[in-house]
């Protein structure tokens, strides 16, 4: 899948929220909440991706490099997939593998598949598009969840070409955290769970750097993103996001 892509940035999905909200606050702020949290121009990190499936676990390890929604660059650096890179640039996705020296398009109905054997697609890992772009949102209600008190979004997508028409998002009252999301098809089956593992604050931003992702379709599996040495909103040279890295 994004993922091999990716960003993982995962992203591949999770602003400074006031302590406490004096009260009901509009579907538009907090959306714009979120966008502001969890949306960048520019991030670099190194990162871990934690394979839980069927009684067995996958550590993974990688680089990545990303820009706004067009540009993003991942490494692998583990033993077992050391050299493995993706490159996004625009809608096109490609991957080099080491074992053949060859790249690949990664396109159509390849983009839904699993990226590194991970709970993530390929399309959730380079997704970086604010989330008020793409949806319309209502606050459902107030909600408490692992014993947090939060804000429930629902959101139905703009467009019939979104990966998942429908979500759900729980939204910690005091942080502005979204510790939580579900995500539907149109026919309201949940494809996936985020649940928020760890966050730091970032340019006076609170970023997700650890999260729980799980895809429903498949049993007994999850996979947690890890982002270490985040470094955001800083120029990075395009040579990053060339084809002539992805082959080097």
């Amino acid at each position: 899948m994004k993922r091999i892509v990716l960003l993982i940035a995962l992203s591949v999905l999770f602003p400074g929220i006031p302590a406490v909200f004096a009260q009901t606050p509009s579907a538009k702020e907090l959306l714009d909440r979120i966008d502001n949290n969890e949306i960048f121009t520019t991030i670099e990190y190194e990162g871990g991706m934690i394979i839980e499936y069927q009684n067995r676990r996958y550590v993974k390890t990688m680089k990545a490099w990303a820009r706004e929604n067009s540009d993003s660059f991942i490494e692998f650096v583990n033993p077992e997939d050391r050299g493995t890179k993706y490159l996004k640039k625009g809608s096109r996705l490609y991957v080099y593998s080491p074992d053949t020296e060859e790249v690949m398009l990664i396109s159509g109905h390849m983009l839904k598949e699993s990226m590194m054997g991970s709970d993530m697609s390929y399309e959730d890992t380079i997704e970086n598009e604010k989330l008020s772009a793409r949806y319309n949102a209502a606050v459902a209600g107030s909600e408490t969840r692992e014993g947090r008190d939060c804000w429930l979004l629902d959101l139905s997508a703009k467009k019939r070409t979104e990966s998942y028409p429908k979500r759900k998002i729980w939204v910690e009252k005091s942080t502005g955290d979204c510790i939580h999301y579900e995500l539907f098809a149109l026919s309201g089956a949940k494809l996936k769970e985020y649940n928020l593992v760890r966050v730091e604050v970032l340019g006076g931003r609170r970023f997700p750097v650890e999260i729980e992702i799980r895809d429903l379709l498949r049993k007994n599996s999850k996979t947690t993103m890890i982002m270490r040495n985040v470094i955001m909103d800083k120029p990075i040279a395009d040579s990053v996001f060339s084809t002539r890295n992805l082959e080097r």
